[in-house]
């Protein structure tokens, strides 16, 4: 009785240690940098920044599962850039896009923007999904063509002729029809992003028709066209 009594105490003491030097490395590992979801320390990476906080969105990889969010793997690193540092300074003003992306961005450093936008472009590209081919069709020759008898310039001449996006142009090809679309109205309807000045003009004169036949075709496109 005695023996098992004198080990008591000292079981008692080694549980209680280790209970204790676990909590103490799930803390550590929880306010780890590399683990960490704050957007307001600067040390965090891009890397961290972009599998803990923009994935809830965007995918783990950029590929979005929701039509509501843009894919950004593959994307133009300029382009990219651009549009951070546009939702940073509160000059994008969409509504789909401030309503997230004003908060997330507003503490983000330079030097995590450009590592944001050379992080995404470095995952596959997302994969083409087509669901009408005659519609698809059609907007493969807008793309490629224009529309001359509106005024309309082929998209490919900005965007690459496999939607591949070029410098401050994205990427296209693969991206949700439905949040081509949106944007696509937002270009022609209103002035809240400022920045794509260009693409004003451009959408203006694009029919509802032509707008559904283009989002379909770059949805539909494959990478590597």
């Amino acid at each position: 009785m005695t023996a098992f009594s004198s080990l008591r105490p000292v079981a008692g003491a080694t549980l209680a240690w280790m209970l204790a030097a676990g909590a103490v490395a799930s803390l550590t590992a929880c306010s780890s940098v590399e683990r960490s979801r704050s957007l307001s320390d600067t040390t965090v990476s891009a890397r961290t920044i972009a599998t803990q906080v923009c994935s809830n969105c965007h995918g783990m990889h950029g590929v979005s599962t929701s039509p509501n969010f843009p894919h950004l793997a593959a994307q133009s690193p300029a382009y990219l850039e651009g549009q951070l540092r546009a939702f940073r300074s509160h000059g994008r003003a969409d509504p789909a896009g401030f309503e997230y992306m004003w908060g997330i961005s507003a503490r983000l450093t330079d030097q995590q923007i450009a590592d944001l936008g050379t992080y995404y472009a470095q995952q596959p590209a997302p994969g083409g999904h087509s669901s009408n081919a005659a519609l698809e069709q059609r907007g493969q020759a807008i793309f490629a063509n224009g529309v001359s008898a509106n005024g309309v310039p082929a998209c490919a001449s900005c965007h690459g002729a496999h939607g591949e996006g070029m410098g401050a142009f994205p990427r296209l090809a693969g991206q949700h029809a439905d949040y081509v679309s949106k944007q696509l109205a937002v270009f022609q309807r209103t002035d809240q992003r400022p920045e794509g000045a260009v693409m004003k003009t451009v959408a203006h004169a694009l029919s509802k028709d032509d707008i559904v036949c283009l989002s379909l075709y770059v949805a539909s496109i494959k990478p590597g066209g």
